[in-house]
């Protein structure tokens, strides 16, 4: 049968399209993998951490009003420290931006200690202490917090069979109502593992509980120095950024794009997401029974966190 020319021409406009539509998608995509996410945005929050500004940071438990807000093997000190131990620092150092870093460091105590509804106070492999600040307050109130933007952490993480630094965000609504909650994990890190993290999105509870995440391979050792830890969130929507680069999902082989679906929810009544910098050591894995006299106290920095919009 003769093909009419009208067919051909449909076939032809058609194919032209969709060759249209799919150099579109990867130009864009090649884009994202090029583009600054700082390009075209104001740095409207910058704490090189020369001193703690205790008006905008938090210490101690994550906060929340579901449970005690620790988790892993150790307590979470507040500003002042725990059991004669204070985590939280300014140190000198040569490979931060302005010479100074915030140094979260975590303690071996070894003994039983009465830091207030901390359930391994005297279970011996949960005796040590670690810090975590933030931004949000267990009464809800959040010092600094954003809808949408670029957030970054300059960071350097610890080498040890713990430890479990994180750079992460939640949302505010998260803390007096936590049934849903809204969590931007940016950078989850093991530090037996210098050249590998997660990144995730968890929409915790129900209705419409969602998750998604991927391991990121880096072709830097995180334990070695300062890597920068992103991510670009904005009205639908969160890219996780390593070194300003989009981190590849490694489901789809595309830059992670991940939807909130939560997000017109966050819009009804003003609900920002606030961050948190902390430093944990894992439970989920066997307890090391041959730690060494320095594998007794460790450290992470923190050169500066950002917020761009």
């Amino acid at each position: 049968m003769q093909e009419s020319s009208l067919s051909r021409r449909h076939f032809v406009k058609a194919s032209t399209v969709l060759f249209g539509i799919s150099m579109g998608l990867q130009y864009r995509s090649a884009r994202a993998m090029t583009t600054d996410p700082t390009d075209g945005k104001k740095l409207v929050f910058d704490d090189n951490f020369n001193t703690i500004d205790w008006s905008i940071w938090n210490a101690g438990p994550k906060a929340t009003t579901h449970d005690p807000g620790f988790y892993g093997r150790s307590a979470f000190s507040r500003k002042d420290g725990e059991e004669g131990f204070n985590p939280y620092a300014i140190v000198d150092d040569p490979q931060a931006t302005d010479g100074k870093a915030l140094q979260i460091s975590a303690k071996y105590i070894g003994r039983s200690m009465s830091v207030p509804n901390y359930y391994g106070n005297l279970l011996s492999e949960f005796q040590w202490i670690s810090g975590n600040l933030q931004t949000g307050r267990r009464d809800g109130v959040v010092n600094k917090g954003w809808r949408t933007g670029y957030f970054e952490a300059r960071m350097l993480f610890p080498r040890h069979p713990l430890t479990w630094p994180a750079f992460w965000l939640m949302n505010g609504h998260s803390i007096l109502a936590p049934k849903t909650s809204i969590e931007l994990d940016v950078v989850e890190h093991k530090g037996w593992e210098p050249t590998v993290y997660g990144a995730y999105l968890h929409e915790w509870g129900d209705p419409g509980q969602h998750h998604e995440g991927t391991g990121v391979t880096t072709d830097v050792d995180m334990t070695q120095g300062y890597c920068r830890y992103g991510i670009l969130v904005d009205e639908t929507k969160c890219v996780p950024y390593f070194e300003r680069k989009p981190v590849i999902d490694t489901r789809t082989g595309l830059p992670a794009n991940w939807p909130i679906h939560r997000s017109a929810e966050l819009d009804v009544d003003g609900d920002v997401f606030w961050p948190l910098l902390t430093l944990a050591l894992r439970s989920d894995v066997p307890y090391p029974q041959d730690l060494k006299p320095d594998q007794l106290l460790t450290e992470m920095r923190v050169d500066y966190f950002q917020a761009y919009q």
